[in-house]
């Protein structure tokens, strides 16, 4: 295979990954990962590092859109990344000393609770309630619904921000951005409208990313002809994403999304159990 073929494989995954990532929150590294490891047989490592760059252009293509639309609650992304910073600091320096076989199978049983939190009934709608502490911390926000402002109120904001920190964990660890337990956290636990929880998850990832990424960069674990096209696609795929995510229902998608990547987790447990990585 050319460097060329290579490179435009890798940025028509990437781009799939970006859109994929941006349309459910995930971020891009739930596909980006599967993608080097399984198709390319990439050190895991080297793939978790472009995985982690990818997140960050995800983060930046979608998030810019969907802060100018007035979707993002910018306030509480900025108060939860505390939490999930720390995490993926964290994570990232337990990587760089856990098997990567390990990893692997840690990464698959993750992609397929991904799988089933896409699944999961989600709160389309603004719910009533609220918390105090949302009160006095100013989280309480509004989003677009038809041209029209809607307030939503949080709920358990202490165990929001504690998923959260769980969430920067793995993100560090595996590189994926773990959006689907940042959008658990909101729309599960705080009682955030989904769309809002989305493209506030799309938001945060980036800083989360960027905090782990540096220390695989220290490590060596980024290599400059893999991280160009994968940036490349996965920016392309965001921005498509985050302007079909007010025209589409994302139910079909969500059930492709989910038993695509269930296919892929159980096959990178097979081989980190077969110690192929």
């Amino acid at each position: 295979m050319t460097i060329l073929t290579f490179t435009l494989i890798l940025f028509l995954g990437t781009f799939i990954a970006g859109l994929l990532g941006s349309l459910t929150g995930l971020g891009g590294g739930v596909v980006v990962i599967p993608l080097l490891t399984l198709l390319f047989h990439v050190d895991i490592r080297y793939a978790i590092g472009a995985a982690l760059l990818a997140s960050i252009a995800t983060s930046s293509g979608a998030a810019t859109a969907y802060v100018k639309e007035g979707i993002t609650n910018i306030r509480l992304g900025m108060f939860l990344e505390i939490a999930t910073t720390i995490g993926a600091v964290v994570g990232a320096l337990i990587a760089i000393y856990m098997p990567t076989n390990t990893i692997a199978i840690i990464f698959g049983v993750v992609l397929i609770f991904s799988a089933i939190m896409t699944l999961r009934k989600k709160n389309e709608h603004a719910l009533a309630g609220g918390s105090p502490l949302a009160e006095k911390l100013k989280l309480n926000s509004t989003y677009p619904v038809d041209g029209q402002k809607v307030p939503y109120k949080l709920t358990n904001i202490v165990g929001g921000f504690s998923l959260m920190g769980v969430a920067g964990v793995l993100s560090g660890l595996l590189g994926i951005g773990s959006g689907s337990l940042k959008v658990l956290a909101m729309d599960g636990l705080m009682k955030i409208p989904f769309k809002v929880s989305t493209t506030t998850s799309n938001f945060m990832i980036g800083v989360t990313a960027a905090a782990s990424a540096v220390v695989y960069l220290q490590r060596g674990y980024m290599d400059p002809g893999i991280a160009f096209p994968v940036i490349l696609g996965v920016l392309c795929g965001a921005i498509t994403g985050s302007k079909l995510l007010k025209k589409m229902n994302p139910k079909t998608l969500r059930l492709i999304f989910a038993v695509a990547i269930t296919l892929v987790a159980l096959q990178m447990i097979y081989n980190g159990v077969q110690n192929k990585f």
